[in-house]
C-alpha cells in the first residue's frame, strides 16, 4: 500500500469533523435506501435482472452502441467518439471555440471529473460552473467531489457557512435554507448567461436514441434546456436496450442512490430545438467516452462496466465511512475521481494498475457492497482480482500480484504442491493426519495453537481440518448444483421476457388516482381533483393565495378549452415563453402546463416539450400547476415511457415533486434551481 494512501487514512482518522459527517450520511443513505427498495414487490428479481440485462449490454457493446448512435443521429444530435480523454477535451474545446463560449455551466458529470475537464477548459481563459449545489461548493473549495452521489458529504453546515462568508459574501450564518437560496440567485444568472451546457448522461436508450438524465435540483434541466449549445457527456458503457430496460433502472437507480423512488426530475432527450418548438438548444452534441473501457471489456474486470453509478457501495462500505473519498489517492497522490469499493476496482481498471491498484486493499471484502450494488456486481470478488494484479491486458500467466511477500510465499508453496498431483495428494494426506490428531485433542477440550504472532489460537479459533476431500465429501452436493445452475441460454431467455412487475400497482383507474395522489403528496406537491369545468377556478383560487396576476403557459390548443380565455377575464395577464423570452420571463412566480401522462407507484407525471408546450413554463417559475386527466395515469413506469410523447417529443420530463437538495449535511431544503411548489389538478370526466 502506497505511503500516501496510508498518510491520507490516518489524516482521515484522526479528523474529526470528517468522522461525524461520515457517520451522519451513511446511518441516513442507508435507512432510507433500504425503506425505498422495500416498497419494491420483487428487490431481488429485479436487481438480477438489471445484472442480466447490464451484462448482455457490454457482452455486445458493439451492436448496442452502433444502434444507440443511429439512432440519435437520426434524431438531430451531433454524435462525437472520443477514444481517450485528450480526445474528448479536444471536442469539447473545438466546439466551445467555434462559438465563442465564455461561460459554461456544468451538472454533475463523473466522465468530466474523469477526464480532467474543467481544469482544460480554464487554461483556455474559459468560466466553468458546478451549478450542482454540491459539486459548486467542493468548485469554491478548490476540491474534487467526495463522493459519487454527495460530493460534499465531508463537509459540515459549519464549513459550508465560513465558506460562503469568505468566497460570496454572505454573513455567516448556519441556517441552510439561507445558504441554499444565494446558490441558487447566484446560479440562476449563470444559467441565463450561460453559451453552453454540459451534462453527463445517466443512460442511454438504444432502441429510441434517448439520453435520460437524473436531478433532483433542476439544474440538469436548467443546462440541457436554457443554453443554446448542450454537450453530453456519455461513457460508451453507460446504455440499455429498450425503454423497458430503462424504466427497470429508473426504479433501482435513485432507490439505492438517494432512498427516492424516483428522482424529482427525470429528462428523457430525443432531439434538439426544432423549428416550431418554443424552447430548448439549438444543437445537442453527444460525445461518447471510451478512455479505457474497451479495453476492460476484454479483461477480468469487465463486470465493473455493469455499474450505473449510485453510490450505494460507497455507503455501505465500512472503510469508505472512515476514510472518505479524498483518502482514495494513487501512489503519487492524485486523488481517484472514482473512491469507495467501485471506485477501487474503476481506478485500476480504467486509468493504472500500477497507480491505483492498492486501492483494493482497502476493503474488508465483507460483502456488503456487493448486497447493496442495485446491478449485483461482485464487488468482492473483482477486488480479489485487483489484489492479485488482474489488470487491463494482462492474462493469468502474465500476472504481478502486488501481495505482501509473506502472502505471496504461502500462495507460491500451495502452487508448488498443486501444480504435481503426486505433491497435492501428499499434502492432502497430511492434512488428513493433522485433522485426525486436531479432531482428537478437541475431544480432549485441547486447543491447538501457532505461534503468537499470527493470531490463530489466540484471537481466533484454527479451523479443524477436514478428513477427507472436497470431492469425496461434495460429490453429491456439487452434483445438484450443476443440475441447478443457470445456463447461458436461460440467461437469455429470461433477458428477452417480459419486463417483471415493479409494484403491486392496480389497474382501476379510482385506484390509481388514489395511489397517484398519495405518492404526490408524500413527496411534498399538492393534489387537487376536479371536473373540468372547475379548472380554471381552482388555478385561480392557487393565484390569489399566492398574490400572483402573471402566468407562463402552455399555448391553448394543449389546455382545455376557453381555460385563458377565462383567466384572462379575471384580470390573470397570461404570457407564452420561448427561447428568445426566458431571460425575461424569469421573474414570473407561476407557470401552467399539461401533462400528457403519469405513473402511479412513483407519483411522477410526463411534462413533454416541443411547439407550444415550453419546458420553461415548468422549470422557471417558483410554482409550477400541471393539469393531468385521470385516464392517463398509468400503473407502471414502463407505460409512461412507451407513450408517443416521451418517444416523440424533443425532450420531456418526469416530475415527481417540487426540487430539493440534501447536499448539506443532508439536511432537505426545497426549492433549489427549479419549482418549490408543485400543483397537480387531475381533471376527471364526472
Amino acid at each position: 500500500m502506497s505511503d500516501q494512501f496510508r498518510s491520507r487514512i490516518r489524516q482521515s482518522l484522526a479528523d474529526e469533523n470528517l468522522q461525524s459527517a461520515l457517520d451522519a450520511n451513511a446511518e441516513r443513505r442507508i435507512r432510507v435506501r433500504k425503506e425505498a427498495l422495500s416498497s419494491l414487490v420483487n428487490a431481488e428479481d429485479l436487481r438480477r435482472r438489471a445484472h442480466l440485462v447490464r451484462m448482455e449490454v457490454i457482452e455486445h457493446l458493439e451492436d448496442y452502441l452502433e444502434q444507440f448512435t443511429f439512432q440519435a443521429d437520426k434524431n438531430g444530435l451531433q454524435v462525437h467518439h472520443a477514444a481517450d480523454s485528450g480526445q474528448a477535451i479536444k471536442i469539447i474545446t473545438e466546439i466551445a471555440l467555434k462559438h465563442g463560449a465564455k461561460l459554461i455551466a456544468k451538472s454533475k458529470t463523473m466522465v468530466s471529473e474523469e477526464i480532467g475537464l474543467n481544469h482544460e477548459l480554464e487554461k483556455l481563459g474559459l468560466r466553468v460552473v458546478e451549478t450542482d449545489l454540491g459539486e459548486y461548493i467542493v468548485q469554491l473549495r478548490g476540491e474534487t467531489p467526495s463522493h459519487i452521489i454527495t460530493p460534499a458529504v465531508h463537509l459540515r453546515k459549519q464549513d459550508v457557512g465560513r465558506l460562503f462568508e469568505e468566497k460570496l459574501g454572505l454573513p455567516y450564518t448556519e441556517d441552510i435554507s439561507l445558504m441554499t437560496n444565494l446558490a441558487r440567485r447566484i446560479l440562476r444568472q449563470v444559467f441565463f448567461d450561460a453559451d453552453i451546457g454540459i451534462s453527463g448522461v445517466n443512460f442511454g436508450v438504444a432502441e429510441t436514441g434517448t439520453l435520460c438524465v437524473v436531478t433532483n435540483e433542476g439544474n440538469g434541466r436548467m443546462v440541457t434546456t436554457l443554453p443554446n449549445i448542450h454537450i453530453a457527456l456519455m461513457g460508451i458503457e453507460r446504455i440499455v436496450p429498450t425503454l423497458d430496460d430503462l424504466a427497470l433502472m429508473l426504479s433501482l437507480l435513485p432507490r439505492s442512490a438517494t432512498g427516492q423512488k424516483i428522482s424529482v426530475y427525470t429528462n428523457l432527450l430525443n432531439s434538439p430545438r426544432q423549428a416550431d418548438d418554443a424552447d430548448g438548444p439549438q444543437q445537442r452534441h453527444l460525445i461518447l467516452v471510451d478512455n479505457g473501457r474497451n479495453k476492460v471489456r476484454g479483461s477480468k474486470l469487465r463486470e465493473a462496466l455493469y455499474c450505473i453509478r449510485c453510490g450505494a457501495c460507497l455507503n455501505e462500505c465500512p472503510v469508505f465511512r472512515e476514510i472518505g473519498g479524498h483518502a482514495y489517492v494513487g501512489i503519487h497522490g492524485k486523488i481517484s475521481p472514482y473512491p469507495g469499493p467501485i471506485g477501487s476496482l474503476v481506478s485500476a481498471a480504467l486509468f493504472s494498475q500500477d497507480e491505483y491498484g492498492h486501492l483494493a486493499r482497502a476493503s474488508s471484502l465483507c460483502g456488503a457492497c456487493r448486497e447493496a450494488c442495485p446491478v449485483d456486481i461482485d464487488l468482492p470478488k473483482l477486488l480479489l482480482r485487483v489484489r492479485a494484479g488482474m489488470g487491463v491486458n494482462q492474462t493469468e500467466r502474465n500476472i504481478k500480484p502486488n501481495a505482501p511477500a509473506a502472502l505471496r510465499l504461502g500462495m507460491n508453496l500451495y502452487a508448488f504442491a498443486a501444480e504435481s498431483p503426486k505433491r497435492f495428494e501428499f499434502a492432502q494426506k497430511l492434512v488428513g493426519w493433522f485433522g485426525a490428531v486436531a479432531r482428537w485433542i478437541k475431544r480432549n477440550d485441547a486447543w491447538i495453537h501457532l505461534p503468537a504472532f499470527s493470531g490463530w489460537g489466540y484471537s481466533k479459533d484454527f479451523p479443524t481440518p477436514a478428513g477427507s476431500s472436497f470431492q469425496s465429501r461434495h460429490l453429491k452436493e456439487l452434483f445438484i448444483e450443476e443440475n441447478q445452475v443457470e445456463k447461458p441460454e436461460m440467461r437469455r431467455e429470461i433477458f428477452t421476457a417480459k419486463p417483471i412487475s415493479i409494484s403491486n400497482a392496480p389497474s382501476h383507474a379510482n385506484d390509481l388516482v388514489k395511489i397517484f395522489s398519495n405518492e404526490l403528496e408524500m413527496l411534498g406537491g399538492k393534489f387537487l381533483r376536479c371536473t373540468q369545468a372547475e379548472v380554471s377556478q381552482r388555478i385561480l383560487e392557487i393565484l390569489k393565495v399566492q398574490g400572483i396576476t402573471e402566468i407562463l403557459t402552455w399555448e391553448e390548443s394543449y389546455l382545455p378549452d376557453g381555460l385563458l380565455q377565462e383567466l384572462s377575464r379575471s384580470d390573470i395577464h397570461i404570457i407564452h415563453p420561448s427561447a428568445q423570452t426566458q431571460r425575461d420571463c424569469s421573474h414570473v412566480r407561476a407557470g401552467l402546463t399539461g401533462a400528457t401522462a403519469a405513473n402511479a407507484e412513483t407519483g411522477s407525471l410526463l411534462v413533454p416539450g416541443g411547439p407550444g408546450r415550453p419546458l420553461t413554463a415548468s422549470l422557471l417559475p417558483e410554482i409550477h400547476i400541471a393539469l393531468l386527466w385521470e385516464r392517463d395515469i398509468f400503473g407502471s413506469l414502463s407505460e409512461v415511457l412507451n407513450t408517443e410523447s416521451a418517444r416523440n417529443a424533443p425532450s420531456s420530463v418526469l416530475v415527481s415533486g417540487p426540487s430539493r437538495t440534501a447536499d448539506i449535511e443532508m439536511t432537505l431544503t426545497i426549492g433549489v434551481h427549479g419549482p418549490g411548489e408543485l400543483y397537480v389538478i387531475c381533471i376527471h370526466d364526472g
